[in-house]
C-alpha cells in the first residue's frame, strides 16, 4: 500500500505537469492575483485558468480568499515548507524562465495600467 505522503506528492508532481500551471504558480509565489489577473495577462478564458487553479488547489499547491463576488488565489506557504522542492523550483528554477521572467513583466506593466478585477485592461500581444 503506497502511503498518503507519496500519494500528496504525485498529485503535486502530476499538477506541475503543465506548462500553463506552472506560469500560473509562479505568478501567484509572487502575489495573490484573482482569475481576472491570470487570465489578462496570460492571455487565458476563463474556464481554462479555472480549471488549472482547480487542479493546483487540489494538489493543495494553492488556497483562496473569497472577496465580495471575486476569488483571490495565492501560493500554499504550508505547502512550501512540506515540500520544499516546490519552493525551489519556483524560487530559483522558473525565475530563470524566459515565459516566466515575461509573464511578470506583463503583469508588472497590467498593473500599471490600471488592472485589476474591477477595471479591465487589455494586454497586447508582445
Amino acid at each position: 500500500m503506497i502511503e498518503v505522503a507519496v500519494m500528496d506528492v504525485v498529485e503535486i508532481l502530476k499538477a506541475l505537469g503543465d506548462g500553463t500551471r506552472l506560469r500560473i504558480l509562479h505568478l501567484l509565489y509572487k502575489e495573490t492575483l484573482c482569475v481576472c489577473d491570470l487570465e489578462a495577462v496570460l492571455n487565458l478564458s476563463q474556464s481554462n485558468a479555472s480549471r488549472h487553479l482547480i487542479k493546483l488547489k487540489h494538489a493543495g499547491l494553492i488556497a483562496s480568499d473569497k472577496q465580495a463576488q471575486w476569488v483571490y488565489y495565492r501560493v500554499d506557504k504550508t505547502s512550501l515548507e512540506r515540500y520544499p522542492f516546490v519552493r525551489e523550483l519556483l524560487a530559483k528554477e522558473l525565475e530563470q524562465q524566459p515565459h516566466c521572467q515575461k509573464d511578470f513583466v506583463r503583469l508588472t506593466k497590467y498593473q500599471r495600467q490600471g488592472g485589476c478585477c474591477e477595471t479591465r485592461v487589455k494586454m497586447e500581444d508582445e
